[in-house]
């Protein structure tokens, strides 16, 4: 026949058993959980405690109680602060624990396993233990003493403290990290519980409910573990990361699954929710713009990552700087990495204005001076490689000043505008038009020789002739002179070019002004 504490043995051996597994799961498995080592200690103490507990209900004589009873402390006395230590990994407070916080903290578990040991030399932990005569099976029972009160309030003091950090925390947990946090509330709440309900006598035949209800516990942590990846999926960073930061901050776990993301990522990424956590990063990113994840871990995992990003849409288009950092971790585990998206929108919307500046006319839009000689100077050395033609027209607005003398600088603004858009949809693509200076205007034709070139430039002097500008003085005849030339080889063909050209200038403004003349060095039958 059975003994009557069969049942309790068993559900005792269970809870050995399952803290032996994830003992050695958790400490196998690869996580980026800053607390796993904490666990580890947690699971494996756990199974000796409810392993001595097993045979203390099993033994049979009160020396063998006592002796199982030693062995039980060389677990449960430690279980509470590394309780409170695992609470603090989990909501980021783990770098609170060094080698002597941690010491400080086990300082009064050891005090008590030292008690325990040796009490029946001062009998400060128990001041008596005997056996009980109502029971079927043989139990002891115990009377306290002074230390066992320290031990006790100590104990309650860590698992209620854990309690307390774990629900201070609950608001700044997101949704799917509530069943998690959920699971390791109870653990801790259950044992206090328990142990309250068998110092007021109300456990049946006065047997110590707590190490069989680390099988609950137990169960409680396997479940947050194997259903919420709790090893794997946790918030590491969740206390650096402030949603009121401007710059988009992902966590990635060592596998390259979200972990947890701030306001401003929500923001970047609209497709981002509470459902994405435990997602692989380059699956949301697919979702959201059609392309694989731009990071890829690399090989030197310690090693920061950077890349430039534009995305583009139907309203607007937006730049990125994607950094990616990695966590601080344990040596020899994978590492988790964080990802800062810094909106680099306005800050190329400046150096594209910049580039306008150093690269374009400000007030009509064209190129400046300094990237026409650049740009044609290139042209010149392709054009003369390929045995091809190029022309330059060199026109200035005629009586320019009087403009500006009679109607204003910003009239003459406008005329400077009026050229440009009355000129620029007569030339080709691949013509290099730009503002030399002041009222000067060149343009260089690739391809042309001087002819073809002349009857550009009079095509250009017609269309600004016959479009007078409109303003509010009314309106105000604006006209320009030309002068043409043709490159030839030359150790500076462009000087030559545009020397050729002004010359040509010069002389059409010479013979009366709103014409075209073309270069002497050159000489071509008059245009028609």
């Amino acid at each position: 026949m059975g003994s009557p504490n069969s049942p309790f043995i068993a559900v005792a051996a269970l809870s050995a058993v399952l803290n032996i597994l994830l003992a050695i799961y958790a400490g196998t498995k690869k996580s980026d959980f800053s607390g796993i080592k904490t666990y580890v200690w947690i699971a494996s103490l756990s199974a000796v405690y409810t392993l001595g507990f097993c045979f203390e209900l099993a033994a049979d004589s009160l020396r063998e109680i006592k002796w199982w009873i030693n062995l039980e402390y060389i677990g449960m006395p430690y279980l509470p602060p590394l309780c409170l230590m695992l609470a603090c990994h989990y909501i980021g407070l783990g770098k609170l624990f060094n080698r002597s916080t941690a010491t400080l903290l086990m300082l009064v578990p050891s005090l008590t396993l030292l008690a325990v040991s040796t009490n029946d030399v001062h009998h400060l932990f128990y001041r008596s233990v005997y056996l009980r005569s109502d029971t079927p099976t043989p139990m002891a029972d115990l009377e306290l003493g002074e230390w066992y009160i320290v031990h006790g309030c100590y104990t309650v003091a860590c698992l209620l403290g854990a309690v307390v950090l774990l629900c201070m925390h609950w608001r700044k947990t997101k949704k799917p990290y509530r069943k998690q946090l959920l699971s390791l509330i109870l653990s801790l709440l259950l044992p206090v519980l328990a142990a309250f309900l068998y110092l007021l006598g109300a456990t049946p035949d006065g047997m110590d409910p707590v190490p069989p209800l680390t099988s609950v516990t137990s169960l409680l942590m396997a479940w947050s573990i194997f259903r919420n990846d709790m090893l794997t999926v946790v918030p590491v960073a969740r206390d650096t990361i402030f949603d009121g930061m401007r710059d988009g901050v992902l966590v990635l776990d060592s596998a390259d699954r979200l972990i947890d993301y701030n306001q401003a990522a929500a923001t970047i990424l609209p497709s981002l929710a509470t459902s994405s956590v435990g997602q692989p990063i380059d699956l949301i990113w697919r979702r959201e713009h059609g392309s694989g994840f731009p990071l890829s871990r690399e090989a030197d995992e310690d090693a920061e990552d950077e890349r430039e990003i534009e995305w583009t849409d139907a309203r607007s288009r937006s730049h990125y700087s994607l950094r990616s950092s990695p966590i601080a971790r344990d040596k020899g585990k994978d590492s988790a990495r964080m990802i800062v998206m810094l909106d680099m929108t306005e800050q190329k919307r400046l150096q594209d204005r910049l580039r306008e500046f150093a690269y374009y006319d400000d007030l009509t839009g064209i190129y400046n001076r300094g990237q026409f000689i650049r740009l044609a100077k290139q042209l010149l050395e392709r054009m003369q490689a390929a045995g091809l033609p190029v022309s330059l027209l060199l026109f200035d607005i005629d009586y320019f000043k009087q403009i500006n003398d009679t109607y204003g600088h910003e009239t003459g603004d406008e005329a400077l505008r009026h050229i440009v858009s009355s000129c620029r949809d007569k030339l080709a693509p691949d013509d290099l038009f730009a503002r030399y200076g002041g009222e000067e205007f060149v343009v260089c034709l690739p391809g042309l020789p001087l002819r073809e070139a002349g009857e550009v430039a009079e095509r250009l002097r017609r269309a600004i002739a016959e479009r007078p500008l409109v303003g509010e003085h009314g309106t105000v005849a604006v006209t320009a002179s030309f002068g043409v030339a043709e490159a030839s080889p030359g150790q500076d063909p462009l000087k030559q070019l545009l020397l050729e050209a002004d010359q040509a200038l010069y002389l059409s403004k010479r013979e009366g002004r709103n014409r075209v003349a073309l270069s002497a060095a050159r000489p071509e039958p008059p245009l028609e």
